[in-house]
């Protein structure tokens, strides 16, 4: 067994050593013109500056150019891939076939990371896009324990599953809120909305409160509650799931540095006794919920739903 990659979304480039020194295996940047909700903006000059700090410390950086490209941003990718390729990223996250293209055309040396969010649920789906070029898939965040584990036994290309953080659940290409408030009569500035940890969609009837933000990709709404799954990583981690993600959208630096602390710390003690994890699991989780946020709750996700035909 090897251990995973714990990947990592920090929110600026001063996050980079201390999250590199708790334990991060790699990092995933980017500005929300090319990338989808991302935990911090990173415009190029701090793409170059968290690189480097990241090589420095025997790390790596992917960049997320995972958005939706209409036709008028299509003539800006190969600029960018070539930034991206100059500044030493050691992938690009894609999930518009738009970015795989131009990347075999402008940077075919570039590693690529398949991640459409919702689509990566067989192993077919995933060896298809590694035959297109992918090195790595990032499965959907709607499939359960066993369809990873089945995954990861019939993939050909490294898999990566998310394990805290939250999730989206609805995207619209449009400015949802702008619209909403506009047809109230209202003046919103809706710019940069993602920073804003404020505003929720509330659902009375299931008691949930879901985050909602609008940024230049749209409006986005996520789920009312945190995966965390710091106690039910065995199976994954015996399976050889390639890497663990810690979303940190929405998050403080802080809370996210003790998250990967914690999360580093259950990785490297099943690697040295599987059993002292398994004593020392729910403490684990203890330490999460006492530094969870106190309007998001903590679940299991899809993990252990059970899986309908």
């Amino acid at each position: 067994m090897k251990k995973p990659e714990l990947l990592v979304t920090p929110l600026t480039v001063e996050d980079i050593v201390p999250l590199a020194e708790a334990g991060a295996d790699a990092f995933v940047i980017g500005e929300q013109r090319y990338g989808l909700r991302l935990a911090g903006e990173f415009n190029r000059e701090d793409v170059e500056k968290a690189i480097d700090l990241a090589h420095s410390k025997g790390k790596k950086v992917y960049i997320a150019m995972n958005a939706i490209f209409h036709n008028e941003k299509i003539e800006e990718l190969g600029d960018y891939i070539q930034f991206a390729a100059a500044a030493n990223a050691d992938a690009i996250i894609f999930g518009d076939p738009a970015v795989l293209m131009t990347a075999k055309e402008v940077a075919p040396e570039m590693k690529l990371h398949w991640s459409t969010e919702t689509t990566g649920t067989n192993w077919y789906t995933c060896n298809y896009w590694g035959r297109e070029g992918a090195k790595r898939s990032v499965l959907a965040r709607e499939i359960n324990m066993d369809a990873i584990v089945e995954i990861k036994e019939n993939a050909d290309v490294e898999i990566e599953v998310l394990v805290h953080g939250m999730s989206c659940m609805f995207q619209s290409k449009r400015t949802l809120l702008g619209n909403y408030y506009e047809y109230q009569g209202k003046v919103m500035e809706i710019e940069n909305r993602k920073m804003e940890k404020n505003m929720f969609l509330h659902d009375k009837e299931r008691a949930n409160k879901y985050p909602i933000f609008e940024d230049e990709n749209g409006t986005h709404i996520m789920s009312p509650n945190d995966i965390c799954i710091i106690d039910e990583l065995q199976d994954m981690l015996e399976a050889g799931v390639d890497s663990f993600k810690i979303d940190g959208i929405l998050k403080s630096p802080e809370y996210i540095l003790e998250v990967t602390k914690l999360y580093r710390d259950a990785i490297d003690l099943f690697f040295e006794d599987p059993d002292a994890y398994d004593h020392k699991k729910d403490e684990l989780l203890e330490a999460i919920e006492e530094i969870q946020p106190a309007n998001r709750s903590l679940d299991t996700g899809f993990y252990f739903k059970e899986t309908v035909y």
